[in-house]
């Protein structure tokens, strides 16, 4: 096979993987959408919550780097969670154009009582690769992921 030939082949098999990819997060998407939406939230709504959860208070600027939203997006969905109870907003001391989200007592209670049942869902979802398997996945996606940032 001529040098070509082989890069013919990489180059469908790059395309074939993206296909791969871009169907299977589609349906481990819907697969998390589906689960989110039996405790009236949209996933944007649950990985806000759950990020200041895990890690704690964040910025409004943070909370968008964080989830991949813009600005106005961000805004919106804190206004949405704010509105439910389940955040409050919090000027930064030391410089007041910085808002944080901090989670009420209210959303904190919601996320300990969802987020087991969220990750058994996308367990199951994931059960089909061994642990063995998803370790070999992690490291191949950060990879891949890290190789094609380099080329933005």
């Amino acid at each position: 096979m001529s040098s070509s030939d082989n890069g013919q082949k990489n180059k469908e098999r790059s395309l074939h993987l993206f296909v791969v990819l871009s169907r299977a997060y589609k349906t481990l998407l819907e697969h998390a959408q589906r689960d989110v939406k039996r405790h009236g939230l949209n996933l944007t709504e649950f990985g806000v919550l759950e990020l200041l959860y895990h890690k704690g208070d964040h910025s409004l600027q943070q909370i968008g780097e964080k989830i991949l939203l813009a600005s106005g997006s961000i805004t919106y969905v804190v206004d949405k969670l704010e509105e439910k109870g389940y955040l409050v907003r919090r000027p930064c001391p030391k410089d007041r154009r910085v808002m944080y989200a901090t989670l009420t007592d209210a959303g904190r209670a919601l996320v300990e009582r969802i987020f087991p049942a969220h990750a058994s869902a996308l367990h199951e979802a994931m059960a089909g690769i061994s642990t063995d398997e998803k370790e070999v996945a992690i490291e191949l996606l950060k990879k891949l992921g890290h190789s094609a940032r380099l080329k933005l």
